[in-house]
């Protein structure tokens, strides 16, 4: 056992390197740990709070706590409106002090002092323009490339799991097992996804954890098929046969001897997967069948762009985060896959 484990660490340090060899995907790769850990501190970068304020002597964090605005002078035991102009006078007095994010926006604010009709176009206090209600477009950016991201591994990682799980059920015990999850396959394959989320959409409220589930209902099979190939190509190895012989288990044998040599097709294809996840969702809030109105949302910047024509600032924008976000998934991808290619 620590032959073989000394032997996968190797071949592991082996396909990094391989991997570090391709340039482009390593860069790519980079950058988007980049992008990713920058846009989890979204609140951070663009937000109408302040991040820190000195007030008579005292500190305050409106990120962590909210404040009435009786805390800072005003007349009302509301929440802070912190853009409002007697409020930022009184932060700004002397001794006093107000630090706002380097974008003081958030992807719900609405900018209430535009001087032209919205959408607006890119301006020093809007850098990428409003969209159709006033809203910073770059903070919607912001907002939407972290939501994009983190719902894309959300159902690869589900899709992955569940198609895991039935490839090597399938191309481990073959037979009537594999042939009865064939057929059901292709029934459940042929379900009309898109007139499925419809109805769904039309019955349940909104939501993330809905639009999950549904997606990963039909996510997993195309993965299975790479899956259940390896397990069939496996199960009838030397190793396996003594393992068996042995009296070890089957959850064993194909945790333990199995996967790690089926890992190949399903670790190069997650880039592609996790792509395919974006745009679904994507597509989805195009359409208006994904997430809630309110929520940050590419599609919906994109559907706004399609509604406003004149307003090339939307479509612009949200094209080349988009654009970009997937070229470096398929650039990561591309290297992955010349990585574990056991022909180099």
């Amino acid at each position: 056992m620590a032959v073989d484990t000394k032997s996968r660490d190797s071949l592991a340090r082996r396909r990094w390197r391989a991997f570090k060899k391709n340039r482009r995907g390593y860069s790519s790769l980079l950058i988007f740990l980049l992008l990713l850990v920058t846009t989890l501190f979204a609140e951070v970068l663009s937000n109408d709070k302040p991040l820190f304020v000195a007030y008579q002597g005292r500190f305050y964090f409106p990120l962590l706590k909210n404040y009435p605005e009786t805390t800072f002078g005003g007349d009302f035991e509301t929440e802070t409106d912190y853009r409002d102009p007697f409020i930022l006078d009184r932060l700004s007095a002397d001794g006093n002090q107000v630090v706002f994010p380097p974008n003081p926006h958030s992807y719900n604010s609405i900018n209430f002092d535009l001087d032209q009709p919205v959408p607006s176009p890119p301006t020093r206090k809007n850098l990428l323009g409003t969209d159709d209600r006033g809203r910073d477009v770059l903070a919607r950016l912001i907002y939407g490339f972290r939501l994009s991201v983190l719902f894309g591994f959300a159902l690869t990682a589900a899709g992955t799991l569940l198609g895991i799980a039935a490839g090597a059920v399938q191309g481990y015990f073959g037979g009537r097992t594999d042939l009865f999850f064939q057929r059901f396959i292709e029934i459940w394959s042929a379900m009309p996804e898109l007139y499925l989320l419809i109805i769904f959409a039309s019955i349940f409220k909104p939501s993330l954890l809905l639009l999950l589930i549904l997606l990963s209902m039909f996510g997993w099979m195309g993965l299975s098929d790479y899956v259940r190939a390896e397990f069939l190509k496996g199960r009838n190895m030397e190793y396996v046969k003594a393992a068996r012989a042995l009296g070890v288990g089957n959850l064993t044998i194909m945790y333990r001897h199995l996967l790690p040599n089926g890992m190949t097709p399903v670790i190069t294809f997650l880039p592609f997967r996790m792509s395919g996840a974006i745009l679904a969702l994507t597509s989805l809030d195009f359409l208006g069948l994904g997430v809630p109105p309110s929520t940050p949302s590419l599609g919906e910047l994109l559907a706004e762009g399609k509604a406003n024509i004149d307003a090339w600032w939307l479509t612009l924008s949200t094209f080349f985060v988009l654009v970009g976000m997937l070229v470096l998934l398929i650039f990561i991808g591309e290297a992955l896959r010349e990585a574990f290619d056991p022909r180099r």
